[in-house]
């Protein structure tokens, strides 16, 4: 049972964020890459997760360990030598061989069993771990896409301005514009380019904090494919909730709890006195005979020796059990939050993509054209620039953040949050 879960916590954790992927994706091109080609990457080769297999090695080597059984111990015992009379020398010696071996009632069991669970943990964090490693390289994919929407949205700005100091020249030389206006115009298509510069920076930077996540210092792609303004389409609250109990962190406390279950019925165990047979035989000099001797070892449980492990672990067990409360409560409160705020930028980003830019772009026409034949003020025409402007770089910052959202979701879930 404990490995048929542990496959299918992999498997919850390896497609992660593949909602995303499908509401990004976009047929990658040549020096392109995808999110799922940087997901592969990032589970291929990413550091941390290559090194967590030691870890899980490591783990393997403990639980071979609690299996062990204790080695036999041989005694040799001289007695009735070197005294007087009659026992001097070795003429009446006594010598008895005998071989002992201890036997642990149920406490093996117990330590196999402890090492189980821990082992299981073990593989649960390493799961999270690539839970982890796939949401922070989708969150950086997406840096880079916004990055990207962002310079397209500055190349636009700056084609803008340089049409509109053509307009304004031609206005200029015929008398119809002051020449402070095409100043004025020059100086901010000059503020544009030195914006469009910054954000070919970032995005370098953010290409660069990209590749990183599977150990390249240098990008080997030159931009990421994907489809921004794809707004997620997301499952009704209550479906969350009822995977609630799949969260990753639950489930991490989950198998503490376990682990501190096993280790209360290990100490319980070891409260049981172990025993000791053992076997041998004895050569009596005296008489030159030889005889079969055997007996067994038993402590004298006259004080309890584990009472102080015994309330350690149970205490651990109860609080264990009181975290996984707290944090259920957390995780829902989390939930709810997260989730409320994914819909409100889901909603304002197909307002503005849907609603407001199209206005905005239709309303620059008309004043543009309306400023080239005199119908407008140069400033009238500057502030509806500004304003498409600032409405499509809100448009892509709530669509960003609708995205961000949705690779949360999927953390607290463990599961696909998008249709």
């Amino acid at each position: 049972m404990r490995s048929t879960s542990s496959r299918m916590a992999a498997f919850r954790c390896i497609r992660i964020s593949t909602a995303l992927f499908f509401t990004l994706a976009l047929p990658s091109q040549a020096g392109g890459i995808d999110l799922r080609q940087a997901l592969e990457n990032a589970f291929a080769h990413n550091k941390q997760i290559s090194a967590f297999r030691f870890q899980i090695a490591a783990q393997e080597g403990q639980r071979l360990q609690a299996g062990l059984l204790p080695n036999p111990k041989v005694d040799l015992l001289f007695e009735n030598l070197a005294g007087s009379g009659d026992f001097r020398g070795f003429d009446s010696a006594e010598t008895t061989l005998s071989i002992g071996w201890a036997i642990e009632p149920g406490i093996r069991d117990r330590r196999i069993e402890v090492a189980d669970e821990r082992s299981a943990q073990t593989r649960l964090d390493a799961e999270l771990l690539r839970l982890d490693v796939a949401a922070e390289t989708a969150q950086r994919f997406l840096s880079s896409l916004e990055g990207q929407a962002h310079l397209i949205a500055n190349e636009e700005a700056v084609a803008l301005g340089e049409q509109t100091v053509a307009a304004i020249e031609r206005r200029v030389r015929a008398g119809k514009a002051a020449t402070a206006e095409l100043l004025r115009a020059r100086a901010e298509l000059a503020t544009d380019r030195l914006a469009h510069d910054d954000v070919t920076h970032e995005l370098s930077v953010a290409y660069h904090k990209l590749a990183a996540q599977w150990g390249e210092t240098t990008p080997s792609f030159s931009r990421v494919e994907g489809d921004l303004m794809k707004l997620p389409v997301v499952a009704p609250f209550d479906e969350f909730v009822v995977r609630l109990d799949r969260n990753p962190t639950l489930a991490r406390l989950a198998s503490e709890e376990r682990v501190a279950a096993a280790r209360v019925r290990l100490v319980e165990a070891r409260r049981w006195p172990t025993l000791t047979p053992s076997v041998g035989i004895r050569r009596l000099e005296a008489t030159d005979d030889w005889a079969l001797v055997a007996g067994v070892s038993v402590p004298m449980p006259l004080f309890d020796r584990q009472q102080g492990r015994l309330v350690e672990s149970r205490a651990t067990l109860a609080r264990t059990r009181a975290d996984a409360d707290a944090q259920r409560v957390r995780v829902h409160t989390a939930l709810f939050e997260i989730y409320q705020e994914m819909r409100h930028s889901v909603h304002t980003a197909e307002a503005l993509r849907d609603e407001v830019i199209p206005r905005f772009e239709e309303a620059t026409n008309e004043v543009r054209q309306g400023y080239e034949r005199g119908r407008y003020p140069y400033s009238e025409l500057r502030t509806i620039q500004k304003d498409l402007r600032a409405a499509r770089r809100s448009a892509v910052e709530a669509s960003t953040a609708a995205h961000r959202l949705v690779i949360t979701l999927e953390q607290l879930t463990g599961e696909r949050a998008s249709k």
